[in-house]
């Protein structure tokens, strides 16, 4: 089989190209067809991710500040918070939020100040409250020994009637 411009080449240089065309896209094929998980599998998780009406980065300092109805989510270690302000220092690995912060770990355990600093590299939280005010922690603690003791009731189900099913007295007519 010919094509007509192979006619003005010379076939040694159509083999050759074939040849080098045919080296280059091997590997690219096989890197295509390889089971390497996607890079966003790998990142997705560990990833925090912070959301905000308006964002700004400073390439020099490396510091980004997210203002208004900020959102930060860091999945690795079950991490959400809301603020009206936050600012991501990368060289420090540091976040401070500002304004009215809500942190909750693990969906249940939680921190509420007005500034808190979170030090990603040690996994540590500092709270600073608003003048004359506290930082309210809450701490889901699992009680080991209630759960190794079953629930029991000292009265049993069968005689315990609500207030509303007790026996009503008739009125005595005269």
């Amino acid at each position: 089989m010919t094509f007509p411009f192979s006619r003005s080449i010379p076939r040694f240089i159509s083999k050759l190209t074939i040849a080098k065309l045919f080296l280059v896209t091997l590997p690219v094929i096989a890197i295509a067809a390889s089971t390497l998980p996607p890079i966003q599998a790998q990142t997705s998780n560990t990833a925090l991710t912070i959301r905000a009406d308006v964002q700004e980065a400073n390439s020099i300092t490396g510091v980004v500040t997210a203002k208004g109805n900020v959102k930060m989510s860091y999945p690795a270690r079950q991490i959400d918070a809301i603020a009206e302000q936050a600012q991501y220092f990368s060289k420090e690995q540091r976040v401070v939020l500002t304004g009215n912060v809500t942190v909750t770990q693990e969906g249940v355990n939680s921190i509420k100040a007005q500034t808190i600093t979170y030090l990603v590299s040690e996994g540590k939280f500092v709270a600073d409250p608003a003048n004359n005010q506290q930082v309210e922690t809450i701490y889901i603690v699992p009680d080991r020994e209630l759960a190794k003791t079953p629930a029991t009731s000292a009265t049993p189900v069968e005689q315990i009637k609500p207030a509303f099913k007790k026996q009503r007295v008739s009125p005595v007519t005269p």
